[in-house]
């Protein structure tokens, strides 16, 4: 049975799972955080429940915590792209969960609030950035952010983003990424449309299926 100290998550990572009682990872965190922790791009087919957020949260903050540096002014380190506010909230409080000892700034970027506390944090720079396409592109436009520094790209909900016709957003915020980055995608299902995006974003990515 495989361990969470089996997958080479730096100490605050494993000190943080076990203050959550968590000590043995779901199929598809066994799966992917390694591959993730190896610097591999993730195409991952999975529905909501098995466990998902964590199999990128966990090696993303890896990674965060063994190349520590200032996050950009108007940027973030870290990009997770989600179709509702609802979701980026949960995944917002999922990496506060595990990075809880480790210095980790997490911020928000979604519709339905208010510009100002966003553009303050913007300003300032996150480690890392949980936001949805529409917000976020008015961001982008009005200047108040900058993401060619961000060098993690995570979609999440793929198919559901396409759904809430995203596609085109999606596009314009994957183009003001920096180039040389590492993209992890995230989908419950596969359809061509979906597999084509993959293949737009995805370098020799790993893939990870999890019904």
């Amino acid at each position: 049975m495989t361990t969470f100290a089996d997958l080479n998550l730096a100490a605050p990572l494993l000190r943080a799972l076990d203050a959550a009682g968590h000590d043995t990872p779901t199929p598809i965190q066994a799966q992917a955080i390694p591959s993730v922790i190896d610097g591999r791009d993730i195409l991952g087919i999975a529905q909501t429940g098995t466990g998902k957020t964590a199999s990128f949260e966990l090696p993303i903050l890896n990674q965060l915590f063994n190349a520590p540096r200032k996050p950009p002014p108007k940027g973030c380190r870290v990009l997770v792209l989600s179709p509702t506010r609802e979701l980026a909230t949960q995944i917002a409080e999922s990496f506060k969960l595990y990075g809880k000892f480790m210095r980790v700034s997490v911020g928000t970027v979604f519709g339905g609030v208010g510009y100002r506390p966003q553009i303050q944090t913007l300003q300032r720079g996150v480690d890392v950035l949980i936001a949805t396409p529409g917000r976020l592109m008015d961001h982008l436009e009005s200047g108040h952010a900058d993401l060619s520094l961000t060098d993690i790209f995570v979609l999440d909900e793929a198919d559901q983003m396409l759904d809430l016709g995203f596609l085109k957003p999606i596009q314009i915020i994957a183009e003001e990424l920096a180039e040389e980055r590492h993209t992890l995608f995230f989908s419950a299902t596969m359809p061509k449309q979906i597999a084509s995006l993959a293949n737009a974003f995805l370098n020799d990515p790993v893939k990870v299926s999890v019904t």
